[in-house]
C-alpha cells in the first residue's frame, strides 16, 4: 500500500463527508436538494459545471488514449471542449427560462403528455448510468492500483459515497464537491504540464518531435488514422462529442441551480474557459506519457496513464497526490450523475406521474432519497462487469445516446412549431433504441478475441452518432408528419415567449 495514497484518499474522503454535513443542514426542501435553492453565482455554477464535466474520461481515459494512438485520442478533447458552442448559445438559456428543476419540465411546458415526461425520465436514466459506469471502473483502478484493495470492494466503497453524497446533501453538497474537484483538477494538470514541458526546455516542438520518434508508431503517431477505422468513424465520434452535452441530464440539471438566464450564460461562459484550458494541457499529459510511461504498463493500464505519468515525473508522492485529485474527480461526477438519475425518477415519475403533481414534500424527499439509493446500487453491479474497458470509450456512448435522443426532442420541441407530441415521444424512441442497438452491434462489443459478443461485429462503426443521430431527428420529423394529432399552436406560443423573455427584459 501507497501510505502517501491512503492520507491523500482518506482526506479527500473526510472533507468531502464533512461538506456533506454541513450541506444537509442547509437542504429542507426539493428545491434546495435538486437545484441547491437556486443559490449558486455565476462563477460557482461555472466552477460546479466544470467539475461535472471533466470526468474520469477526460483525467484517465484520454490521456490513456492519447498516450496510445496519438492524435486521434485529442478528438475526445476537441469534440468536449466543441460541445459548448451549442450549449452556450442554442439551449442553456431557453432550458433555464423554461424549467425547474429537470429537461422534463422545459419540455412540460409544451407538452404535458405524462408518456412522454415517462419516456424522457427513463432515457436520462440510462443516460447517467451509462456515464455512471465509466467512473466507477476508473475508479476501481485508481484504489486498486495505490491501495491494493480489491477492485470490487472498491467499486462498492465508491458507490456507497456517492449515494450518501446525494441522499443528505442534494445539490448543494454536490456542487461544492465539484467546484473543489475542479480547482484541484486544474492546478495539478497545470503542475504536471509543467513537469513535462521542463523535460524539454520549455519546447513543445522539441516534445512532439520526441514522441514522433519514441513510440512504436513513429511519425504516424502525431497524424490521424491510429485509432479510428477511417474519416467516416472519425466524423460519426465527433458528432456524439459535439451534440451529445446538449443532451446530457446532469448537464442540463445545472442551468437551474442560478436564478437569472443572464447567471446562465456567464456559468457556461466560465465553464468553457476552463474546460478548455484544462482539455488543452491533455496534450502535455498524454504525450508526457507516450513518452516517460513504459509502453507495456500503458497497454495494461490505459486508465491509469496520468498517475503513471505522475509517478515517472515525481516519485510515488506526486502519484499518489494525482490519483487522490483523479479519485475526487470521480467522486464529484458521479454524485451529480446520481442527483440527475434521482431527480429523473423521483421528479418526473413519482411526483409528476404518478402522484399528478400531488406529492407533498416530505413524500418527494423520501423517494429521491431512496431512489439515489437504488441507483448507486444498480451502477455499482453494472461496474463490476466493465472492468477492463476504457472509460472514455464508455462516456463516448453515453454522449451518443445524448445526442441521439434527447437533442433532436430539445431542437424540434424549441424550435418547430408544427412538431407534437406523438413526434417526440417517436423520435426519441428512434434516437435511443438506434443508439443502443447499433453500439451493441459495433465492434465495441462484438469482437470474436475480446468482446463481450464473441462474434464479428455486424455494425462497422465504434461510435453510431452519424446513423443515430438522424434518426432520432427523422424519428420526431416522420412521427410528427404522418400523425392525425394536431399541435396546440397557443402551447407554443406560450413556450417561446417564456423562453426568450428573460433575453427581451434584459435588452429592454
Amino acid at each position: 500500500m501507497n501510505f502517501s495514497a491512503f492520507v491523500f484518499f482518506v482526506a479527500v474522503v473526510i472533507g468531502t463527508l464533512v461538506i456533506t454535513y454541513h450541506s444537509a443542514k442547509r437542504t429542507m426542501n426539493t428545491n434546495d436538494f435538486y437545484v441547491a435553492g437556486n443559490r449558486l453565482t455565476g462563477l460557482q455554477n461555472g466552477l460546479a459545471i466544470s467539475g461535472d464535466y471533466m470526468s474520469a474520461a477526460s483525467f484517465l481515459g484520454i490521456t490513456g488514449t492519447i498516450a496510445i494512438y496519438g492524435f486521434d485520442g485529442f478528438f475526445y478533447s476537441i469534440g468536449f471542449l466543441a460541445s459548448y458552442v451549442i450549449v452556450l448559445y442554442i439551449i442553456a438559456e431557453p432550458l433555464h427560462n423554461l424549467g425547474r428543476f429537470t429537461m422534463a419540465d422545459a419540455i412540460a411546458v409544451r407538452f404535458q403528455e405524462k408518456n412522454l415526461r415517462g419516456w424522457m425520465a427513463i432515457n436520462n436514466i440510462l443516460i447517467t448510468i451509462f456515464y455512471m459506469i465509466a467512473q466507477l471502473v476508473g475508479a476501481g483502478g485508481i484504489i486498486h492500483l495505490l491501495l491494493g484493495v480489491e477492485y470490487s470492494s472498491a467499486i462498492l466503497a465508491v458507490g456507497s459515497l456517492m449515494t450518501i453524497y446525494v441522499a443528505f446533501g442534494g445539490m448543494l453538497a454536490t456542487s461544492w464537491v465539484q467546484i473543489i474537484k475542479a480547482i484541484l483538477l486544474v492546478c495539478s494538470t497545470f503542475m504536471i504540464s509543467l513537469m513535462v514541458l521542463s523535460r524539454f526546455n520549455w519546447n513543445l516542438f522539441d516534445l512532439y518531435a520526441y514522441v514522433s520518434q519514441a513510440t512504436p508508431l513513429k511519425e504516424k503517431f502525431v497524424q490521424p488514422g491510429n485509432l479510428f477505422s477511417g474519416p467516416l468513424d472519425t466524423l460519426s465520434f465527433n458528432l456524439a462529442l459535439v451534440l451529445g452535452t446538449a443532451g446530457l441530464p446532469h448537464i442540463i440539471s445545472r442551468f437551474y441551480t442560478v436564478k437569472e438566464a443572464q447567471t446562465v450564460r456567464s456559468s457556461v461562459i466560465h465553464a468553457t474557459w476552463l474546460i478548455g484550458a484544462f482539455y488543452v494541457m491533455t496534450i502535455f499529459l498524454g504525450f508526457g506519457a507516450a513518452a516517460f510511461v513504459d509502453r507495456t504498463l500503458l497497454l495494461g493500464e490505459d486508465n491509469m496513464a496520468a498517475p503513471l505519468l505522475a509517478k515517472a515525473l515525481g516519485g510515488e508522492f506526486w502519484m499518489a497526490f494525482i490519483s487522490a485529485v483523479a479519485f475526487a474527480t470521480i467522486l464529484a461526477v458521479v454524485s451529480g450523475l446520481v442527483l440527475a438519475a434521482t431527480s429523473a425518477f423521483s421528479h418526473d415519475i413519482y411526483s409528476s406521474i404518478l402522484k399528478k403533481g400531488k406529492a407533498t414534500e416530505a413524500q418527494q424527499m423520501l423517494v429521491a432519497k431512496c431512489s439515489a439509493v437504488v441507483v448507486g446500487v444498480l451502477s455499482i453491479v453494472l461496474a463490476l462487469g466493465a472492468q477492463r474497458l476504457n472509460v472514455a470509450f464508455l462516456v463516448s456512448l453515453a454522449f451518443a445516446v445524448a445526442a441521439s435522443a434527447n437533442l433532436p426532442l430539445l431542437l424540434l420541441t424549441l424550435y418547430w412549431r408544427r412538431f407534437n407530441s406523438t413526434g417526440a415521444i417517436i423520435g426519441l424512441l428512434t434516437g435511443l433504441i438506434a443508439s443502443i442497438l447499433f453500439v451493441i452491434l459495433s465492434p465495441n462489443v462484438m469482437d470474436p478475441s475480446s468482446g463481450w459478443i464473441r462474434r464479428e461485429a455486424l455494425f462497422p462503426l465504434n461510435n453510431p452518432g452519424i446513423v443515430s443521430i438522424p434518426l432520432g431527428f427523422l424519428g420526431g420529423i416522420l412521427g410528427t408528419l404522418l400523425t392525425s394529432k394536431k399541435n396546440d399552436p397557443d402551447h407554443y406560443d406560450k413556450m417561446m415567449v417564456q423562453s426568450q423573455l428573460a433575453r427581451v427584459e434584459l435588452r429592454e
